[in-house]
């Protein structure tokens, strides 16, 4: 959602799913936002200077003032926004509505990121064959992992969050089409009806919600953007070793 003199500006790339996670969260909490869209290969003054420690996206300026991570910006706006069927917004509450469920919730949502996140990039760059076939099978016994958690957390529902999307829901389901994408790309089959059956029909509600449906990128536009990214890989590594051979030459 975009608006015109709106104090709510969110700075990152389509193709990145720590950007995707900050717009569903947008659009859960029904804020008006301007979009400013970083272009690959190029971190703009306004990121750098939003994110001087980190220098990466997305960045969420509210008021002026940046806030930077995904899953803290989630947080964020879930407190700036308050849920639990607020009246003003007819919005929920991200974050589970006690303190344990909520630490259960950030627990996994840090072991996607942590654990599982860097397995599912490696089915793409690994070195060799045996390396993205063994980051597959991680991959896929961290999604059966995860659909156990949701066995637990969803309460024979259709979301992570039960009724509605939450916490977790985000932190996992921006990941959706990459997986997709990493399928195509590596040829490994990685959600699968037989072993995750449960998430199966979550990644189908998921990305058919409202808040979700018109902000995740397609599975061809990330193909081509994993392509990309490769490419510009090579090229740097190319010029690093060329500048190392001359560095060389000249002593």
């Amino acid at each position: 959602m975009a608006g015109s003199g709106v104090d709510v500006k969110l700075v990152g790339m389509i193709e990145s799913p720590f950007v995707v996670r900050a717009m569903i969260a947008l659009n859960l909490k029904r804020v008006q936002y301007e979009f400013l869209e970083e272009k690959f290969g190029c971190k703009s003054d306004l990121l750098v200077r939003s994110n001087p420690v980190y220098k990466k996206m997305p960045v969420l300026i509210h008021q002026g003032r940046p806030i930077c991570e995904s899953m803290i910006i989630v947080e964020y706006l879930d407190q700036v926004w308050p849920g639990d069927h607020d009246h003003a917004t007819g919005t929920n509450s991200i974050l589970p509505s006690t303190p344990y469920q909520a630490a259960i919730a950030r627990f996994w949502a840090h072991y996607i990121d942590d654990k599982w996140l860097p397995k599912l990039i490696e089915v793409m760059k690994g070195e060799t064959e045996e390396a993205k076939a063994e980051a597959a099978k991680q991959v896929i016994s961290g999604l059966q992992l995860l659909e156990e958690v949701f066995e637990q957390c969803s309460d024979g529902k259709a979301f992570f969050g039960g009724d509605t999307i939450g916490y977790l829901d985000i932190a996992l389901g921006c990941f959706i089409t990459w997986i997709k994408a990493t399928e195509k790309i590596s040829g490994f089959k990685l959600l699968q009806q037989e072993l995750t059956p449960l998430l199966v029909a979550w990644a189908q509600c998921f990305c058919l919600h409202v808040a979700v449906k018109d902000v995740m990128p397609e599975t061809d536009r990330l193909v081509e953007h994993a392509k990309r990214i490769r490419a510009w890989r090579i090229e740097a590594k190319a010029t690093e070793n060329n500048a190392a051979a001359a560095s060389t030459t000249d002593t």
